[in-house]
């Protein structure tokens, strides 16, 4: 199949090219961005070497979904879509953080909750919790915003403030906008049978200085499903947590001795495993939003997308 690993387009009025982990963004005219969601995948901050079938798409067709469905709550840049990997939008100035809220110990949190540390960017984190056990009340952990490949970091909201990332008054917009996302979020995932784990959002601000949801929200890349049905019987009998998200990469990687980290080498990713992969992207999607997947036509792929961004534009 044909995935699509890179972009390298002119369209009219193109100002400039971003190419991020997964998603390259294109200035038009300094008024819109138009955003591509490849098939990369990237884990531990690192893009992997093999693309994963259609995981563009579904990523791009869940964060559209979500935006519209959070629209009435937070406003978001959306403006259109035109293909099935591609979102057009208002151009934003983001800020320069992830604003990650989690509701239940999983993931990072009950990586460093292991090994001793009970504070979590600012936030502490009660005692006698076991991993994935729900938090009395969900928590902000933000990271900072990388640019270049470089890791992401935990903050605090205090060095966030004392750093002038964000002013005060804007940093209480992002954690109010925050929780009330989490909260949609939680309420829509409940419908479907699943709970929204833990998530992380990003926001920019338009020309005229609104603050507005940009990027991805509630995808498996951004964010940490358990299927609701089992999970109390699974915590009380200690067992691990069926789960849609993309942890179930990292914990492969984990087990082949790869996180990131200096001197290690990524695992080879065999053809089997990459459809796996693949599919439980479309198992999230599908169980997400209640509608079944269609995939969309791969051949020529980048010469499609070419021509619904010209149209578009046109």
């Amino acid at each position: 199949m044909n995935t699509i690993n890179e972009t390298n387009f002119e369209f009219p009025g193109q100002k400039s090219i971003y190419k991020g982990k997964v998603r390259e963004v294109y200035n038009i005219n300094n008024d819109l961005l138009v955003m591509i969601a490849t098939d990369r995948l990237s884990a531990f901050d690192v893009i992997l070497p093999k693309q994963i079938p259609f995981k563009g798409q579904i990523l791009n067709q869940i964060a559209t979904k979500m935006m519209n469905d959070t629209s009435d709550i937070v406003p978001n840049w959306l403006i259109a879509n035109p293909d099935e990997n591609v979102a057009v939008g208002h151009l934003c100035d983001p800020f320069k953080l992830e604003m990650v809220i989690r509701g239940y110990l999983s993931g990072h949190a009950a990586r460093e909750y292991k090994a001793g540390k009970r504070t979590l960017c600012g936030v502490e984190m009660v005692d006698n919790l076991k991993e994935n056990d729900k938090f009395p009340t969900p928590i902000i952990t933000p990271s900072t915003k990388a640019d270049n490949g470089d890791h992401d970091e935990d903050i605090s909201r205090d060095a966030i403030l004392a750093n002038g990332i964000v002013s005060e008054e804007d940093y209480l917009v992002l954690e109010d906008y925050t929780r009330k996302l989490f909260k949609r979020g939680s309420e829509i995932a409940a419908k479907r049978g699943l709970i929204l784990v833990d998530t992380k959002y990003e926001f920019g601000k338009t020309k005229e200085g609104k603050i507005v949801l940009i990027d991805e929200i509630h995808t498996p890349d951004s964010s940490r499903y358990f299927y609701a049905d089992s999970y109390q019987e699974r915590q009380d009998n200690n067992e691990a947590q069926k789960q849609l998200s993309k942890e179930f990469v990292r914990q492969w990687l984990i087990e082949n001795g790869f996180q990131g980290k200096e001197g290690q080498t990524i695992p080879e990713m065999s053809d089997e495993k990459i459809i796996e992969i693949s599919n439980r992207y479309i198992e999230l999607f599908e169980q997400i939003t209640g509608e079944q997947f269609v995939k969309a036509q791969t051949e020529n792929v980048l010469d499609r997308i070419e021509k619904n961004v010209l149209d578009f534009l046109s």
